[in-house]
């Protein structure tokens, strides 16, 4: 019970002090930590002072700002991708729906502007609607056979339209590419039957050819077989033409007449040449 009496209590003064001294510390934390921000790699921190975009921009790594007026934003300024899809109709009023790629990045000298102008949401409040703007445009340009035979060129031409629309928010297109095209069953049918014809005309026609080369090769050779039998018929009659006249010849070696009845006897000279 002695002892119990002799305790020091502690005075409410003393809690209140204690309990101030460590809220003020827990403060000075929180605005020692909020005076310094560290703008990452690939980022660009966007100043607001009380919600108003300012001019200056902080470049990667640990900045100081006042934590009581100033908010950073950081955009994100590296190439980033994204997909869209897109419905239109071609030129010939075929339904056709596309799926697009594109590569991209923000400009890092105009992040407050992006910022200011077309928020964080950029992809769904611009670049989604340019997309499909432009595969529009370009649809009703081509029938949707040409959708198909020429996708290079309509390639191109979203291609050239999407730079150009989205340059002018300060955002550059790097590359762009249409992962698919889509028709109605109605059309692929259509287009399948006329592959299946064109296929089975190109054969008919290469058959044609093939009948063609064969006849020009038969009656060459024909011709030649003609041509040889002709000469071996004349080469035949030739000598054919000798062996009879050497079968009626008697031996005797003609005698030839001359000028004032003279005869000269050819056996008489060859036997004077021989002695």
């Amino acid at each position: 019970m002695a002892n119990s009496r002799n305790k020091p209590s502690i005075s409410p003064k003393t809690v209140f002090l204690g309990i101030g001294t460590f809220t003020v510390i827990i403060i000075a934390l929180v605005f020692l930590f909020r005076t310094f921000v560290v703008v990452e790699s690939g980022q660009v921190g966007v100043v607001a002072n009380f919600g108003a975009v300012q001019d200056v921009l902080l470049p990667e790594g640990m900045h100081a700002v006042n934590p009581f007026i100033s908010t950073v934003i950081q955009l994100d300024v590296r190439i980033q991708k994204m997909e869209a899809e897109a419905s239109a109709s071609s030129k010939d009023l075929q339904p056709v729906t596309s799926k697009v790629a594109l590569n991209f990045f923000l400009s890092k000298e105009k992040a407050n502007v992006i910022y200011r102008d077309l928020g964080l949401d950029y992809k769904r409040t611009i670049i989604e609607p340019v997309v499909q703007e432009s595969i529009k445009s370009a649809a009703a340009r081509y029938t949707a056979e040409e959708l198909i035979t020429k996708r290079p060129a309509v390639k191109e031409d979203v291609y050239q339209y999407i730079k150009k629309r989205l340059a002018q928010n300060n955002i550059t297109v790097t590359d762009f590419s249409i992962i698919d095209f889509n028709f109605s069953p109605e059309f692929n049918s259509a287009i399948e039957l006329k592959q299946i014809a064109e296929q089975k005309a190109l054969t008919a026609l290469n058959d044609l050819e093939r009948i063609k080369t064969e006849g020009e090769q038969e009656r060459v050779r024909a011709q030649a077989q003609s041509d040889a039998q002709k000469l071996l018929q004349l080469s035949l009659d030739d000598k054919l033409l000798k062996l009879r006249a050497i079968e009626k010849w008697d031996g005797k070696l003609p005698v030839i007449s001359g000028e004032g009845g003279t005869f000269v006897d050819i056996a008489d000279i060859l036997k004077s040449n021989k002695k």
